[in-house]
């Protein structure tokens, strides 16, 4: 039994340019579109007031650069591997290249935190804006169909209803399953458009309300702290700027389209970087102006955009930065919805899941059946979740595939460093390895329950690797000389040990350590379970090893010599 047995990047490139089964209909511009559509959503309307009134006041304008810069770091390893190993399968397919199938697996399962649970939370929130919207023209949706299950929604009376489940939600993934399955190029127009409404209200807002802005509101531009660690100060930056971060979540999803591409080795680079350039640059302009507008301390509120803009005698704008956020978290959930069922497809293809789903359909080029699997899936949690049930494992499933991903640069320029790439992570050894320490730093700061429930789900994926997938891979269940159950145990046992263990160190560090060793001493023994659990499991893999090698030539032994003619 193989658990790290890797597929050959020159095979991947090779299957890359042959497989025609996909239609290639994706040039740099829609690329790009698709990286703006993924990333802005409600969070440059929300988090910039958030941030800038109980962290960093006026600076929110710096978190939102190191937010960029830590962003920057895994879209630069994202761009060499997307343009190196142009497959759909994103992050799984560049951690089956580099680190074998078990850590292809443990990402592949991974992205579904980013992917599918992410369109869940997304059309959530797409449900909330579109009620508000239609009702503010008039047209009122019944409130049992327009929330999660259970919840208590209070009329105009003062009466409360109880949902029975989320409508609107429902509709939208089902519109957005349908055209994926129509066509990626037809997917690609609609995406165009909606990014265009979407930038089209930010640009608005941006030059409409510049002469409003007044100087003074701008100091100080750090307020001096207030003692509390986060509220202003550098300190207050910093945290800002690990709150905002999410704001750029999505320009990884760019990757998954790298089988529609026409010339993935040149466009693919400029669709994951462009994009992520252009929205930190709006960023930066919005929470300018906007601080600029109103005094930050004001800016704690639910819709802070539009109150900058009916500051700066922009009051009519309230209903158009509505349509931008719908419009916004449209093109969230279409390129999502897009990315899971990549990753769905390229695993079926490989054998970890069951293969009837990787069928294309013959007339539309598409994926159909991991799409509407993936339609169904989030339609169903959509229509009975809350954002806070269905948005806990976002984040740290998108930061543990830009660990994944940074760790497979290194490894890729240490193992083949002669590969021809058409475009090379500029300073890798310095960015990769800020890639994974600027994740892993964001990972430690998130909610220890969102820790323990990340466990959870992969203990739930290791149990459906050994049940299922090790098996009908299709590179194949490699016999190993002298294997036997108790040795395959071993392995297993090893790789179990290696990868909870870590996960527990990280949890030790990012909650318990502060409870009971908050100290230098609780960070020592937080990175001391790091070590003990890779050298133990390195070593029941070497007692494994031993015990095969000592198996196969007790049997060369016991086997009788062919008699000799």
């Amino acid at each position: 039994m193989n658990l790290f047995r890797r597929k050959s990047v020159t095979q991947l490139q090779a299957d890359a340019l042959t497989d025609q089964r996909l239609k290639r209909a994706l040039g740099a511009t829609n690329l790009t579109a698709l990286g703006i559509g993924a990333i802005i959503g409600t969070g440059i309307f929300v988090l910039t007031g958030t941030v800038a009134a109980q962290n960093a006041g006026p600076a929110v304008v710096l978190s939102f650069v190191l937010a960029g810069v830590a962003s920057i770091f895994a879209a630069l390893c994202y761009s060499e591997f997307a343009s190196l190993v142009p497959m759909a399968g994103s992050a799984y397919t560049y951690g089956y290249a580099t680190l074998g199938e078990l850590f292809a697996w443990i990402i592949g399962w991974d992205l579904i935190l980013e992917y599918a649970l992410g369109a869940v939370t997304v059309s959530i929130g797409w449900s909330g804006y579109v009620v508000s919207f239609l009702r503010d023209i008039g047209i009122h949706i019944p409130p049992e169909l327009s929330a999660a299950r259970g919840t208590l929604i209070t009329l105009a009376d003062g009466t409360q209803v109880a949902a029975i489940f989320n409508l609107p939600a429902v509709i939208i993934i089902a519109v957005v399953t349908l055209l994926l399955v129509i066509g990626i190029r037809e997917s690609a127009t609609v995406n165009n458009v909606i990014v265009f409404v979407k930038v089209a209200v930010v640009l608005l807002f941006i030059v409409g309300a510049v002469h409003a802005v007044n100087p003074a509101n701008w100091h100080p531009f750090i307020p001096p702290s207030t003692g509390v660690r986060g509220h202003f100060g550098w300190s207050g930056v910093m945290q800002g700027a690990g709150i905002v971060f999410f704001a750029y979540i999505g320009f990884d999803a760019v990757s998954t389209a790298a089988q529609e591409a026409k010339n993935p080795q040149r466009d693919m680079p400029v669709g994951i970087i462009g994009s992520l350039l252009i929205c930190t640059v709006l960023y930066i302009a919005v929470s300018a102006v906007a601080t600029g507008i109103v005094p930050y301390p004001q800016l704690d509120v639910p819709d802070p955009i539009a109150v900058a803009a009916d500051r700066g005698g922009m009051g009519w704008m309230a209903g158009a930065i509505k349509l931008g956020a719908i419009a916004g978290l449209s093109s969230v959930i279409l390129v999502m919805l897009l990315g899971q069922s990549r990753i769905f497809w390229t695993m079926a293809d490989d054998g970890l899941l069951p293969k009837f789903v990787s069928k294309v359909h013959p007339k539309f080029r598409t994926p159909w059946i991991t799409t509407i699997v993936t339609g169904i899936f989030v339609a169903c949690f959509a229509a009975v979740f809350t954002v806070r049930e269905a948005g806990s494992l976002v984040s740290i499933g998108t930061l543990l595939a830009f660990v994944i991903v940074s760790i497979g640069i290194i490894v890729l320029r240490l193992r083949e460093p002669e590969l021809p790439r058409t475009f090379k992570t500029p300073a890798v050894w310095f960015v990769a390895p800020m890639g994974v320490l600027s994740a892993l730093y964001l990972m430690i700061s998130l909610p220890w329950l969102t820790w323990e429930r990340l466990i959870y789900w992969f203990a739930f994926g290791i149990v459906i690797y050994f049940g299922y997938s090790i098996y009908n891979s299709k590179l194949g269940p490699r016999k190993i000389a002298g294997e036997t159950g108790w040795s395959r145990a071993l392995k297993i046992a090893g790789v179990i040990w290696i990868v909870f263990g870590s996960l527990g160190s990280i949890l030790w560090l990012a909650r318990y350590r502060m409870e009971y060793i908050p100290g230098p001493l609780g960070i020592v023994i937080g990175l001391g379970g790091f070590v003990l659990a890779w050298s133990l499991g390195a070593l029941l893999n070497l007692v494994a090893q031993v015990s095969d090698h000592t198996h196969a030539r007790h049997l060369m032994m016991e086997t009788p010599a062919s008699p000799e003619k």
